[in-house]
């Protein structure tokens, strides 16, 4: 069945007045004066189930179109075409489908999928997870409109990631650079701060003298830990560097789904035509990845790894690969993904995909928060695979890549060091390797170890590995060419006769 709607003037951001939906019944002409929606409404919701609704009937709908539902009592919902058979349809409400009776609800199709406004006039606000503003200000409006869903970059076009985006963060700094262009997450564990490191990098991230920006997505987070990220990005979002949109725990669970991809269809438009770099930042993607484990199950369809569903892989991939660079174009959108993994596991569905798609990892451990370190990153599990492109002579510092390479060696043989010194004491050690546990400690300590709202240039952060290196002898430096010897430096020999 369907019936005659109203004029709508809270329409969805879509200034595509082509409607193949309404078109294709041929009793609906057009749209309704000054809206982008159809006359058509259809009232054959055949039922309602958690977020999903099956309508039935329809004809020319496709999948991923935007639907706007109005309730028995002329409250308006809207949501997303999931599936489409024949003349049924699977629409996955945002608002959940609570309180609404099938008898009495009509649903339009937009015959197009969901679109945002895009532009400068996102910089500077704080909105919830689907984009409506919770600053006080008016709504987002964009000179166009783009889809939510993305498109690929064409493979042939994408340049190589290079130069850094620095974070203030030493360690992540000197030994896991940042690239532009590239995707890296941060492998935590429940209790982990990976939300205040996350917020930290988000306030102090720059791209030295290049337009920068930041696009910070938080996904299912408590009403404190919001306050707590509103509260630290105030500052960047006031001086117009910031978006900030943020999904509560409250919130309905597919607008979980839709964060992630309007955080980057924002990104897009700031990289790819206003020239930007943009760092976006996606916390967390465990959250989204059981958001989207709810809807399968909802839709009944056959789960996969830990009831996740098959296309998980796919899923991901889809958010992470729609950053990078693009040749002849400006700007970039470089991603850091937050997950969570349940009971420390990193062969976890989300992490494990995630290492299959992304191009390293920043891992923080329990063990070195146990001991009062900040950040907690364990520098030996952590890899930027692709550190070399944004670090170096001309980027960073002809002495940046030496000296990360000593500390990460000299750090393993720390290690062995203290598993040894466990088992024999550290009296039965040499006092070379004695040097090793003073390096492990001047290293946490000196390098590692930092204020949450501190923010280290990179000239103090190397200088801070240099100091680190030089705490073990000469003999010991084999990655460091001479010429960043200092002079005076002891050898081996001459420690063991002091």
């Amino acid at each position: 069945m369907n019936t005659q709607a109203d004029t709508d003037t809270n329409t969805p951001a879509n200034t595509d007045t082509n409607t193949p939906a309404a078109a294709a019944v041929g009793t609906a002409v057009g749209t309704a004066p000054g809206t982008n929606w159809p006359y058509l409404e259809y009232t054959g919701v055949d039922s309602l189930r958690g977020p999903l609704m099956v309508v039935s009937g329809v004809r020319g709908v496709g999948f991923d179109e935007y639907v706007r539902i109005r309730g028995q009592d002329g409250e308006l919902r809207y949501g997303v075409v999931a599936e489409v058979q024949e003349d049924l349809a699977v629409v996955q409400v945002l608002e959940g489908t609570g309180g609404l009776d099938p008898a009495g609800t009509r649903v339009a199709f937009s015959g197009t999928p969901l679109r945002i406004p895009v532009g400068l006039g996102w910089l500077g606000r704080m909105c919830d997870g689907r984009g409506t503003p919770v600053d006080g200000g008016p709504p987002v409006m964009g000179s166009r409109t783009a889809p939510v869903a993305g498109r690929p970059i064409n493979p042939t076009r994408r340049e190589p990631p290079s130069e850094p985006v620095l974070t203030g963060v030493s360690v992540i700094d000197a030994l896991t650079t940042f690239v532009r262009g590239q995707k890296l997450p941060i492998f935590s564990v429940p209790g982990l701060p990976h939300l205040e490191l996350a917020t930290q990098i988000a306030g102090q991230a720059a791209a030295g003298s290049q337009p920068f920006c930041v696009v910070f997505a938080g996904m299912d987070l408590t009403h404190a830990d919001a306050a707590f990220v509103r509260g630290a990005l105030e500052e960047r979002a006031a001086v117009g560097e910031l978006i900030l949109l943020i999904n509560t725990s409250d919130a309905p669970v597919l607008e979980r789904i839709m964060t992630p991809r309007i955080a980057l269809t924002i990104a897009e438009e700031l990289a790819f035509v206003h020239g930007r770099h943009v760092l976006v930042i996606l916390a967390d993607m465990t959250s989204y990845a059981e958001a989207l484990r709810e809807i399968s199950a909802a839709r009944e369809e056959i789960p996969a790894r830990r009831a996740y569903p098959g296309y998980l892989y796919s899923d991901l991939a889809g958010i992470y690969e729609r950053c990078g660079r693009i040749r002849g174009l400006p700007g970039s959108v470089t991603v850091l993904p937050v997950l969570t993994m349940p009971g420390g596991d990193i062969t976890h569905p989300v992490p494990d995909l995630t290492g299959y798609i992304t191009e390293g990892q920043i891992v923080l451990s329990a063990e070195t928060a146990a001991r009062g370190i900040y950040p907690p990153i364990d520098p030996l599990s952590s890899l930027s695979r692709l550190m070399r492109n944004g670090a170096g002579p001309g980027r960073t510092s002809a002495e940046h890549l030496p000296l990360a390479a000593q500390l990460l060696a000299s750090l393993a043989r720390a290690r062995q060091v203290r598993d040894l010194a466990d088992l024999i004491g550290a009296d039965s050690l040499s006092r070379t390797d004695r040097g090793y546990l003073d390096f492990e400690d001047a290293f946490y300590k000196l390098l590692v170890d930092q204020r949450r709202t501190e923010n280290r240039s990179l000239a103090d952060t190397l200088d801070r590995c240099a100091r680190v290196a030089f705490t073990l002898p000469r003999s010991e430096l084999t990655m460091l060419p001479d010429r960043m010897l200092p002079a005076g430096l002891p050898s081996g020999k001459e420690q063991e006769r002091k």
